[in-house]
């Protein structure tokens, strides 16, 4: 029986028509994109408006999985409400149906080279013109993308045909429709797209492969296998973006089950419509809307409900950062100061362990101890992962600083607490700093050019020198030898500053780099240099004494002046 499907043709058709609803997903998102995410965030004011947004955005995307997973990245935010997300995603079900009627209507009724040839050469040829201009271009990609929907839809109704004409349905009528409804899932979980599942069935039904029912049951299948593509948006996410992810699959499944239930009665309302024997396809387009308004239906009055349950299944964490200031009480000031200084150390901590895994330099070069952030966790942070726990821990720092000022509190200690909150603003300065030109570090260390990779290294060197060098002055117990220390530190940096220059300039009149690689190098040596310094200011505002920072401050003040009048220009030129 195999060898009257043309597996190669039906391959190539369906890869066509993907790559069509990619081409479409991806032409409307760049011409629309900023318009249908600002209706997500501003139209979704209720559960009613959530559906109708969702309807609408979907059938114009084409992509229910799209506008999933702009709602998960809205609900992550913090933008979208767990209760007009479920909205948002119950009307995504209902205008990914439209896709179904385009097939059903165009696809099997008109002669398809008649209009797909017309628009993929249109499309190809302003392609090839319009590639300078971003909508013209987008427009020929949405041409292409019709046209290549129903050109793969074409060869998959070919492609069977031979098929149908020697398949006996009574071979596999006694499966079951619980099989076909299995189909459905699987392809669509495989494929990633209930809209090129639908088409598949379409083409099945259409070429007489299925019956009727048996497409219904692989329909309801598709439902439930798109499900895959948010749940696995979800997954190892925030809390609320795994409350959508769920709620969409109660959503499917459940309405899965009441229309597998009540087959026979939607199918009745279907051939009220349509007569299914002489118009299966259209009936079955029709199926797919009112199954999912079917669904709307049912659980419209229950999304306060589900939204509920969502949040007792799926609580929010809080993941406690913080190492000491969340065990003392703002009351106590004196330990409270305390406790903040030491937890404004810890962020100094975890900002040197982020800038080393920026640079990939081995933790234990510098560290005896692994990073406090991941003291339990299972695997390491994403850099991302790493930079958005230090702003949260800064977060809670500024928030206890915040509570610790509305204490009665002597001019010494208020004094203190400015100090420590401004150490934790340079911190996060200078951890900026090494975010900011991170993509330069990255390439410099691929750089086909020596010197670029000889001051990668060089760079990585200075860094792993200083931060071994603070460690070793926060061990000492003498302020005076901290003090000298710190100056030197400061000097030791400042003298590499002035290498790093005076050897790029040497390597310009050599000829060593480029116009477009000097500017590079100079802009990440002053911001490597500005975080190096930043962070030396702030062990100097945590460990000295008030005198010791005024004579260390004056010191910097005679540095500047002198450097000025060496040089007869502004220190901060380059």
């Amino acid at each position: 029986m195999i060898e009257h499907l043309d597996l190669w043709k039906f391959l190539a058709g369906l890869g066509i028509f993907l790559f069509g609803m990619h081409l479409l997903e991806e032409s409307v998102k760049s011409l629309s994109g900023k318009t249908f995410r600002r209706m997500i965030r501003l139209y979704t004011n209720g559960t009613l408006r959530a559906i109708g947004s969702g309807s609408l955005i979907t059938a114009v995307l084409q992509s229910s999985s799209a506008v999933s997973l702009m709602v998960l990245a809205f609900v992550g935010a913090g933008v979208l409400s767990m209760e007009n997300a479920i909205g948002v995603m119950m009307g995504s079900n209902i205008g990914t149906t439209f896709t179904a009627w385009i097939v059903a209507t165009l696809g099997f009724k008109l002669k398809i080279e008649s209009f797909a040839f017309p628009l993929i050469g249109i499309g190809g040829v302003g392609l090839i013109f319009f590639g300078s201009y971003a909508k013209l271009l987008q427009s020929s990609k949405l041409l292409i993308g019709f046209g290549f929907l129903f050109l793969g839809l074409d060869y998959m109704k070919l492609s069977v045909e031979g098929l149908a004409q020697s398949l006996n349905l009574d071979q596999i009528a006694g499966f079951g429709l619980w099989v076909y409804l299995l189909m459905g899932i699987v392809i669509t979980a495989l494929m990633q797209s209930s809209s090129a599942s639908i088409a598949i069935v379409l083409t099945a039904l259409n070429s007489q492969l299925i019956n009727f029912n048996m497409g219904v049951a692989m329909v309801i299948g598709a439902n439930v296998g798109t499900t895959i593509t948010v749940l696995l948006g979800s997954i190892g996410s925030v809390q609320p973006k795994k409350r959508v992810g769920f709620s969409h699959l109660i959503f499917n499944l459940v309405t899965a089950v009441v229309a597998f239930l009540s087959l026979p009665a939607l199918i009745w309302c279907i051939e009220l419509f349509f007569d299914i024997a002489s118009n299966n396809v259209m009936g079955l387009a029709l199926f797919h809307t009112l199954f999912n308004i079917l669904g709307v239906v049912i659980f419209f009055p229950f999304v306060g409900l589900l939204s509920r349950v969502l949040f007792k299944l799926f609580p929010v964490r809080k993941e406690i950062l913080t190492l000491y200031i969340d065990k003392t009480p703002s009351e106590v000031p004196d330990a409270a100061t305390m406790a903040l200084k030491k937890e404004i150390h810890h962020l100094l901590e975890e900002a040197q362990f982020y800038n080393l895994r920026l640079l990939n330099i081995d933790e234990k070069l510098v560290f005896d101890n692994d990073c406090p952030f991941e003291k339990n966790a299972k695997k390491k942070l994403t850099p991302d992962k790493f930079y958005e726990n230090i702003k949260l821990l800064h977060a809670e720092i500024i928030t206890f600083y915040s509570r610790l000022q509305n204490e009665k509190l002597d001019r010494t200690d208020a004094k203190d607490l400015e100090r420590f909150i401004y150490v934790s603003r340079n911190i996060m300065n200078s951890i900026k700093n090494f975010k900011g030109v991170r993509h330069n570090f990255d390439e410099f260390d691929v750089s086909e050019n020596p010197y670029l990779n000889a001051q990668y290294k060089i760079f990585r060197k200075r860094l792993v020198e200083l931060y071994l060098t603070m460690i070793r002055i926060h061990s000492l117990v003498d302020k005076e030898e901290q003090y000298r220390s710190l100056l030197m530190a400061f000097s030791q940096i400042e003298e590499a500053d002035n290498q790093f220059i005076k050897n790029t300039l040497s390597a310009v009149s050599e000829k060593k780099v480029r116009e477009m690689e000097i500017s590079s190098l100079l802009l990440v040596n002053r911001l490597f240099t500005q975080a190096c310094r930043m962070q030396i200011y702030g062990m100097k505002d945590l460990l000295l004494s008030q005198e010791q920072i005024t004579d260390f401050d004056r010191a910097m003040d005679m540095k500047e002046i002198t450097d000025a009048e060496e040089t007869k220009m502004p220190s901060n030129s380059i």
